[in-house]
């Protein structure tokens, strides 16, 4: 897979969101797209879809609270988490957004799709399930064990050790098996080493700890999403199971779901191509062809 060339006028941008200083890129011009990363990785993480979409939107990918660049501050919860999202917004012109959330940055799109869809013009989340299909799901025993790492989370040390492992170079090497060759470049490593490396995981770990221990629960009944949705699922994710995407439409008005075989949890970067093609249409924008 040739590296992602991101675009001329990608800027770093520093600023005091929700009481935290905040590191993200932006990058062309237009209508707002947002990128929420997830767990261990940042803004980079997006680095294919940033040289996607920025010809046609103003793309703005964040470092999200405890990760790379943004400041590693609680506290972790979900409340604050969305208040993270929306502080970012205003910050960064007001909305309403196209909102791209993988992992953990879905669980957050999630949220906001349900309690301020009004600052939304689409949802996108890739290889998270709705907030209530997975509360489900989880207490089955078969997603119980591929979510062994939220129980081992919660302990107060060890699990940042565990990932600081010969600097960093485990947990690399962890992912990159999970994904088809050559997903990642040599620079690609590097830049996420260099990410955990400068100010550890334990950002991201609190946010494990903030959902067990502070819980926020959904509001009684759940409100529906009524923003139009497209769920891209990979299919070997090793973390959560395809089953989990099943009855999303239970909940979402507007629902979209492309399934991707042969893809893991690293969707955006495993199948850069796929995912480009699927956020494109549901944004609305054209798609490239090599065509005549």
């Amino acid at each position: 897979m040739p590296p992602a060339t991101l675009p001329g006028d990608l800027q770093h941008h520093v600023a005091d969101v929700n009481g935290i200083r905040m590191h993200y890129v932006t990058a062309g011009r237009g209508e707002p797209v947002i990128l929420m990363h997830g767990f261990p990785e940042s803004w980079y993480s997006w680095r294919h879809q940033i040289a996607a979409l920025a010809p046609h939107y103003r793309v703005i990918a964040p470092d999200l609270r405890g990760y790379n660049e943004t400041e590693n501050a609680g506290p972790y919860d979900t409340g604050t988490l969305q208040d993270d999202l929306l502080a970012l917004i205003e910050t960064t012109g007001g909305g309403p957004v196209h909102l791209v959330g993988h992992d953990w940055g879905g669980a957050i799109a999630w949220l906001v799709a349900m309690n301020r869809p009004d600052v939304l013009r689409t949802l996108t989340v890739c290889n998270l399930p709705h907030p209530v299909l997975f509360a489900r799901g989880v207490r089955r025993p078969r997603q119980m064990l591929r979510s062994w790492y939220i129980a081992f989370f919660q302990l107060p040390w060890l699990p940042g050790r565990v990932m600081a492992l010969r600097n960093y170079q485990l947990l690399a090497r962890g992912i990159i098996r999970q994904c088809q060759p050559g997903t990642f470049t040599r620079e690609d490593i590097k830049t996420f080493l260099a990410g955990w490396r400068r100010q550890g995981l334990n950002g991201g770990i609190n946010w494990y700890r903030a959902v067990v221990r502070d819980p926020q629960p959904l509001p009684n009944p759940v409100p529906r999403v009524t923003t139009p949705t497209l769920l891209l699922w990979g299919e070997d994710d090793r973390f959560l199971g395809k089953e989990l995407t099943y009855g999303t439409d239970a909940y979402v008005d507007q629902l979209s779901t492309v399934y991707l075989p042969g893809v893991s949890h690293w969707v955006q970067q495993e199948a850069p191509d796929e995912v480009n093609a699927a956020l494109l249409n549901h944004l609305g924008a054209p798609v490239a062809t090599d065509r005549a």
